[in-house]
């Protein structure tokens, strides 16, 4: 997918071929056809099925069937390249459909493949030697058995993340092969969170039957298909869940979607009803629900948005207007100026990941301590979780030290502030940095809406500053926004790209302007809500007014997460920079000074957290003068937040704080949370009208996660 404004190109299928031979099995057990799917492109080329693809299959496997009945095939397997059972349907073949009778076709397509699998007449065998997703993992699931190299680490069936549902059997053969709990957790609760099976885990729930060496995976698969065939091995099936567990089960699950989803986006409850009928439904019934579901997915808008996000977020990592790699300088050491907790994370992490010497500085031993504690915590969870070795925890734990001596930070290559946000405080930090780290080494800031220039601007080498904004929590959010300063060089943004790069983060380069992406947005939107609010409609109203957006949580709970001092010091500093865009809240300064709670605990894991009703109170007090206009409801306030947000999409772009479009919905989407449902967010007010309304004019060409104008 396209990181540019120019409108998708259809491109002609890279057609995945079907490769037959036949192998010997073991012990005179007969002749295994084995069906190769294959692009024949290298690994960084992954394998996809489009219908000429599909074709090849269904063709290649029709042969094979022919000569199982003629017995010279006693059983037949598939696998794929190195690296690749294969990657699922080729997306940007689908985005360019244009009727519902071919989007049909689609599904039915696959289904006649893989049912040629499960009617073969002799076992069937998936050899799953790589990254099997979506359609591909669907292709081992129609087979009978199932091996897989301990290598593996994706496994899964992300369509509802894509706006669409397992179309190629996965809805009725998962439930049936894993029971009803645990398909979910596969089908919508993994997909939402981006986190695929690794093949301990797949096999750990009965997605696979056996977890076999890399090193000789297609010889051991052989092996393990002949003792199958001879009753050597027995792989136990589990009985289908009773009908009342089942119906339990699905209810549950349909009332988490209401309270988070909030019939925002279909994908999520076409899944359900799919799993809800299969228990009782025969395959072929359920594959015709699959290719019906599919149909009316694939023309959908959020099918379209769906692809375009997963398309920046997966381009993302080539950044758009990085400098030349080459000009970084090398990082061999880190330090950190503050141990506060964002602090403590940032150095947990470039650890981790740099596995370099980290130095955390702070004014005296008490934040010190309370810093290199927060970093002890966080290992030992790690480890004491099995999801860190204890050899790697201590490695770690040696390799975070901490310090009162700015001079301790002499040796570092690349030192990151990360005070409390006063620009006199940080410009002080900068200054006292320059009198002692070398002359090469380069000054990052982690401010998340200040001036980089403002910082940089009374140092003697303003060019070597870069900002670095991370996310919270550091460890788990995926973006950072590089800040190109007045003066920041280019081997200092060289630097941050590649530092970030390390990290295994996606670097959007953004312009030195007032909370850059991230926060310039979502702090408007936090402030327009609370600015209805102060205009008199109720807290309760304003909490729910998002819902349709289907955000990852309310307004108030993000409000919790970000720490209501926090959100009120950036309100106020963007409004101090960009005017009365930016609402000033009485009620919000009397939350912060009086510190009230703003939510309460979550009713259940995976739930929004309820607002405090005592928040109602602190807003009435707080306002300063009389109401003087009627309350909104909840489409007004969704009104007002969409027009401010589309308001200011159109300064940033006229203020250069991105090159296109497409960059901010790769900021909010990664550090926002915003949907992929949506597309990020410019696709949305051009979906619903906001952007031409507004500014005269579309953000993305016509076609652009939209279904096309027709």
């Amino acid at each position: 997918m396209s990181t540019t404004t120019d409108a998708p190109q259809t491109r002609p299928e890279r057609v995945t071929h079907a490769l037959v031979r036949d192998v010997a099995l073991p012990g005179g057990a007969g002749t295994l056809a084995l069906v190769t799917v294959d692009n024949g492109l290298d690994h960084t080329k992954p394998t996809t099925f489009g219908p000429l693809g599909i074709a090849e299959l269904t063709a290649a496997l029709t042969t094979v069937r022919e000569r199982v009945r003629s017995g010279a095939v006693q059983a037949v397997a598939v696998t794929g390249k190195p690296y690749f059972l294969a990657a699922g349907a080729d997306l940007t073949q689908v985005t360019t459909v244009a009727d519902r009778d071919t989007a049909l076709e689609l599904g039915r397509g696959g289904h006649a493949a893989y049912v040629l699998l499960h009617d073969m007449g002799v076992p069937t065998f998936a050899f799953v030697n790589g990254v099997a997703l979506g359609g591909g993992l669907e292709l081992a699931l129609n087979c009978d058995y199932r091996t897989v190299a301990s290598d593996v680490r994706a496994l899964a069936l992300p369509e509802t993340g894509l706006g669409l549902v397992p179309g190629w059997g996965g809805a009725y053969v998962v439930p049936r092969l894993v029971g009803v709990e645990k398909a979910l957790d596969v089908i919508l609760t993994r997909p939402a969170a981006n986190k695929p099976f690794a093949a301990a885990e797949a096999a750990g729930i009965g997605l696979m039957d056996v977890v076999l060496d890399p090193a000789d995976f297609l010889e051991e698969s052989i092996r393990w298909a002949a003792r199958v065939l001879s009753g050597e091995v027995v792989v136990e099936r589990r009985p289908l869940d009773p009908q009342p567990v089942w119906d339990g089960v699905v209810a549950a699950a349909r009332q988490r979607l209401d309270a988070v989803v909030h019939g925002s986006r279909p994908a999520p409850y076409r899944a359900l009803d799919l799993v809800a009928a299969a228990r009782t439904a025969s395959r072929d019934d359920a594959f015709v629900a699959e290719d019906e579901a599919l149909a009316d997915l694939i023309m959908s808008d959020e099918m379209r948005a769906s692809v375009y996000a997963f398309g920046l977020v997966s381009g993302g990592k080539k950044p758009v207007g990085a400098p030349d790699p080459s000009l970084a300088q090398p990082v061999t050491r880190v330090g950190i100026v503050g141990a506060g907790l964002m602090a403590a994370q940032i150095a947990l992490l470039f650890a981790q990941r740099l596995g370099v010497p980290v130095v955390m500085r702070d004014l005296d031993d008490e934040r010190v301590g309370k810093g290199l504690a927060a970093v002890r915590s966080t290992v030992e969870r790690l480890t004491s979780t099995g999801r860190m070795s204890e050899s790697a925890g201590a490695r770690l734990l040696g390799s975070v030290t901490g310090t009162t001596d700015l001079g301790d930070l002499a040796s570092c290559d690349l030192v990151i502030e990360a005070v409390t946000e006063i620009l006199d405080l940080k410009k002080r930090v900068f200054a006292e940095l320059e009198d002692v780290i070398s002359p090469t080494a380069v000054l990052a800031t982690n401010t998340s809406a200040l001036s980089v220039s403002a910082m940089a601007a009374d140092l003697r080498h303003p060019e070597r500053v870069v900002g670095l904004h991370f996310f919270n929590p550091v460890a788990a959010m995926p973006l950072v926004e590089v800040v190109q300063a007045q003066q920041t060089s280019a081997e200092a943004l060289a630097t941050g790209f590649a530092v970030a790069a390390k990290l295994r983060k996606t670097a959007v380069l953004v312009a030195d302007r007032p909370g850059f992406v991230v926060n310039r947005l979502l702090v408007l939107l936090l402030g327009v809500i609370v600015d209805a609010v102060e205009h008199g409609t109720s807290v309760e109203v304003a909490d729910r007014a998002l819902r349709p957006l289907g955000l990852p949580m309310p307004p108030f709970e993000l409000f919790d997460l970000v720490g209501p001092a926090v959100g009120l010091h950036v309100l106020t500093s963007l409004r101090e920079e960009l005017g009365d865009r930016f609402p000033r809240s009485p009620g919000l300064e009397k939350l912060v000074a009086d510190g009230t709670r703003v939510v309460l605990d979550a009713p259940a894991k995976g739930l929004p957290k309820p607002v405090d009703p005592a928040i109602q109170a602190v807003f009435d007090a707080g306002r300063e003068v009389d109401v003087a206009t009627e309350p909104l409801d909840e489409a007004g306030v969704l009104d007002s937040v969409l027009t401010a947000l589309t308001v200011e999409v159109g300064h940033m772009l006229d203020e250069g704080v991105v090159s296109t479009p497409q960059q901010i919905d790769l900021c909010m989407i990664l550090g926002a949370g915003w949907g992929f449902h949506l597309g990020g967010l410019t696709p949305y007010l051009d979906r619903t009208g906001y952007s031409q309304k507004v500014l005269g004019r579309r953000l993305l060409p016509d076609g652009v996660a939209n279904v096309p104008t027709r």
